[in-house]
């Protein structure tokens, strides 16, 4: 899944390319991604581009006619092909593909079993509904403790759902939950409202620390190398049977409430939920 730190890294790489580019064309090949029908996304061909920004996991391109919202869901993202690349005849599921006007092409790619990318023409992000929902954004300047403690809140709903609730806390998926919780030393299934002062104040430096820093590690990498980078950075995520790197102890997996999650038992121990 798409998170914020890799989103972000393309929306960088992207926005330093297109920015003030005319769209030549826009091809939808597949029409269920379409969630504004009475305004397709063909309805931009023309238009220039001003700037890509990143809204949570999602992408805007703000263009003199509209914002072209993309949700890459669980398995979408973006393939860029520069002008001077050879042609690519690597089969791909591509669902859309956005031609400039000096011969680049992003094509949209849904690489999941089931459809999720999404596309909407509106005349601001907040148009979107998940956008307008979205929660405060770690990656974002002023974001802070206050920011945090008013997400988390005094809820009793395990932390690792809760920091994946993009109402609660924008941008962080699966991978970075499990990153976030085994730099805060705190198992994914305590709730919120059992945290203490001292947890919340690691948990919030984890958070930060860790998205920040996964994003610095991915700027300026091409889009088609940040799915890979992320992967190799993990520490617990995906390495159930592996050492924890931080003790040795052995990474586990576990499921719960329909979810899964990697962790260190001996640097994250479970406690009542109660």
């Amino acid at each position: 899944m798409p998170e914020s730190p890799e989103v972000q890294a393309l929306v960088e790489f992207l926005d330093e390319r297109i920015r003030s580019r005319a769209i030549a064309d826009l091809d939808v090949g597949e029409f269920r991604i379409i969630k504004t029908r009475d305004r397709p996304p063909a309805s931009l061909v023309g238009a220039r581009i001003r700037r890509l920004e990143r809204f949570g996991k999602h992408v805007g391109f703000d263009t003199d006619a509209g914002w072209l919202m993309i949700g890459f869901g669980r398995n979408g993202w973006i393939r860029w092909h520069a002008p001077e690349d050879p042609p690519s005849e690597e089969p791909v599921p591509e669902v859309a593909r956005i031609a400039l006007d000096d011969g680049a092409v992003m094509q949209l790619v849904d690489m999941g079993d089931f459809l999720a990318v999404t596309a909407n023409v509106v005349d601001a992000p907040a148009d979107v509904s998940g956008i307008a929902a979205l929660g405060p954004d770690p990656l974002a300047q002023d974001f802070d403790r206050d920011a945090f403690d008013r997400a988390l809140g005094t809820r009793r709903k395990q932390i690792k759902a809760l920091l994946q609730e993009q109402t609660s806390i924008a941008g962080i998926g699966n991978a970075y939950s499990d990153e976030i919780l085994h730099r805060a030393k705190i198992s994914p299934v305590v709730h919120a409202a059992l945290l203490d002062g001292e947890e919340r104040e690691r948990l919030f430096h984890a958070t930060v620390d860790v998205l920040r820093g996964a994003l610095s590690d991915r700027r300026g990498l091409r889009p088609d190398q940040l799915k890979q980078a992320k992967v190799a950075a993990m520490a617990v995520h995906g390495r159930g049977g592996e050492a924890c790197p931080v003790c040795g102890t052995t990474i586990v997996d576990r499921v719960f409430g329909g979810a899964s999650a990697q962790l260190c038992p001996h640097c994250q121990p479970e406690r009542s939920a109660a």
